[in-house]
């Protein structure tokens, strides 16, 4: 069965949809992507056209599908270590600082396929010694979250994370498992996956000393960066940090934090 074009007008539900849904805005330029990553579940369902997948996803309640098209259009690369002097940064100016007798706490907010809160994972057990610590590890994807949660990964995932690290806590695959390895298994113990949607009231999750919101807002418009921003700043301690990506700033979003270095801010 031959696959119809993704027409304008579809492709404009589609816009709609997702920035309503998870406030993510797609350029002109995405109308491929979308073809692309929704092209397989037209073929499963038989359907002639993507309006007709469109209604399929948006006239069932509470719809399997519907999330799989979510997943589908939110999933984004990722990989250890991104933007490796935050990482440094938490190593040598905040962890040091860290106060004892309370555990340390992070939210990675855009956690992905989970190797932002791995890497978060390795650098407070490196960091930190014996004190207490947790991570929230968020995405809107139910799918990366259930991929995230089993910490495992191919063996070519794993440039970039430094040699000491990977010898300490990544266990290398035999057999069956051969070409992968395995985050260990107390660090997993230590990151909590959830599925949260930073455009909706957010859960009780408590407060973080520190909160990764990196390479997402690069999606929102201007006033959606505002709103998850602004619905973020109650969970950041006073005196917290808060990341985003050496590409994005909150210039214009939000004055409830201080810039500490660019990408870089803390909260009063």
């Amino acid at each position: 069965m031959e696959i119809a074009l993704l027409k304008d007008d579809e492709f404009q539900q589609f816009r709609a949809w997702l920035h309503k849904t998870a406030g993510i805005s797609l350029s002109p330029a995405k109308k491929p992507l979308v073809s692309g990553r929704l092209a397989k579940r037209l073929k499963h369902y038989k359907l002639p056209s993507y309006g007709e997948y469109f209604r399929l996803i948006t006239q069932s309640s509470g719809s399997d599908e519907l999330q799989i098209a979510l997943d589908l259009l939110t999933t984004n690369e990722t990989y250890f270590f991104r933007e490796p002097k935050h990482f440094e940064f938490l190593s040598k100016e905040v962890l040091p600082h860290a106060r004892p007798g309370q555990p340390f706490r992070l939210w990675s907010a855009a956690s992905s396929s989970g190797e932002e809160p791995y890497t978060l994972a390795m650098t407070l057990a490196e960091g930190l010694g014996s004190m207490q610590w947790e991570i929230v590890a968020s995405d809107i994807s139910s799918r990366v979250l259930e991929k995230a949660r089993t910490g495992h990964y191919s063996l070519d995932r794993t440039e970039g994370i430094p040699k000491h690290m990977l010898v300490k806590y990544c266990l290398k695959g035999t057999g069956s498992q051969e070409g992968t390895f395995l985050i260990d298994r107390t660090l997993r113990s230590k990151v909590q996956f959830m599925q949260i949607n930073l455009n909706n009231a957010l859960p009780r999750i408590g407060e973080f000393d520190v909160i990764f919101l990196r390479n997402v807002m690069i999606y929102f418009d201007m006033d959606t960066k505002r709103e998850v921003v602004s619905r973020m700043m109650p969970y950041l301690k006073s005196g917290g940090y808060f990341f985003v990506s050496h590409s994005e700033s909150l210039n214009g979003i939000s004055d409830s934090l201080e810039l500490v270095k660019p990408s870089v801010y803390r909260k009063p």
